[in-house]
């Protein structure tokens, strides 16, 4: 995993003096003890003007950033999974940082028989993200069909209902430069709404420019982790500044960034739910 720098390092204990002079000891109890495992069951209706009317209502639940090696544990996870199928997903989106630290194989063992729980009617997408990369990508990588989920990274998924088509694409890690937005696109066909699957939000930027996409979903930022009051997060991960939690409008395509489920040091959230997203997707030919 790359190396905590000095500035990093700083922004931590900045972030840490924050949350203690902003809700005293008590409430650094709770940002550790208590909200960390409050997972919000976060409903977002979206209406996708490309969305053929076969599509209208259909269900996407989003897990982002499981982080297992660190604070996740295989229980947790557990816990996440159940309610992520209870919310009878048509389809789910795992968007990357599956892991956090070495030796990767030991938190796969621990990924899964979680993961082998996940069940959505049209199955469960995946893509890496940064810390996957920091790790073993290779071994992530290779986890993800043994887990019963559909490898997305620089890939398309559609789904056919009658004539209509909904297509999910997928880019790998940006921060690692291993994004390749042109194979995507020579794989998408030109006609139905597109949903695009990318780790960091702030690649919407670049994303949104090819006019393709209806809607990108995103994590990454763990929406700073915490979010204090007038002030906002005091820390945010490089690419998951411009975008760092929830809906955004990025020209034509509507940007969501969940905060996910897991965490990285300091191991607290305060003002900043871990989250299940439950994306409504609608159409206007209703």
């Amino acid at each position: 995993m790359t190396a905590l720098s000095r500035r990093s390092f700083l922004k931590i204990a900045l972030a840490s003096t924050a949350i203690t002079s902003a809700v005293g000891m008590s409430g650094v109890a709770y940002a550790h003890e208590v909200e960390p495992y409050n997972v919000e069951i976060k409903q977002v209706r979206l209406t996708l003007p490309r969305l053929a009317r076969e599509f209208h209502g259909y269900r996407v639940v989003q897990i982002s950033d499981i982080h297992m090696g660190t604070w996740m544990t295989r229980d947790h996870l557990h816990s996440i999974v159940r309610l992520a199928n209870a919310q009878e997903p048509d389809l789910i989106a795992v968007t990357g940082d599956f892991v956090t630290v070495n030796p990767v194989e030991i938190w796969i063992d621990e990924l899964l028989p979680p993961l082998r729980e996940l069940s959505a009617r049209d199955g469960t997408l995946a893509i890496l993200g940064n810390h996957d990369h920091w790790t073993n990508p290779q071994a992530v990588r290779a986890m993800i069909p043994v887990a019963g989920m559909v490898d997305l990274n620089n890939a398309v998924y559609s789904l056919q209902r009658d004539e209509a088509v909904l297509h999910f694409a997928g880019v790998d890690d940006y921060w690692e430069r291993k994004a390749d937005l042109e194979a995507v696109l020579n794989q998408l066909p030109d006609e139905g709404a597109a949903v695009l699957l990318a780790h960091e939000p702030d690649f919407a930027d670049i994303s949104a420019a090819s006019g393709r996409f209806d809607l990108q979903i995103s994590g990454h930022s763990h929406g700073g982790q915490v979010i204090l009051p007038f002030i906002g997060p005091p820390m945010l991960p490089t690419y998951g500044k411009k975008y760092p939690v929830g809906l955004y409008q990025v020209g034509d395509m509507i940007q969501y960034t969940n905060r996910g489920v897991g965490m990285v040091g300091p191991y607290v959230r305060f003002n900043c739910r871990p989250e299940i997203t439950v994306f409504t997707l609608e159409s206007v030919q209703v």
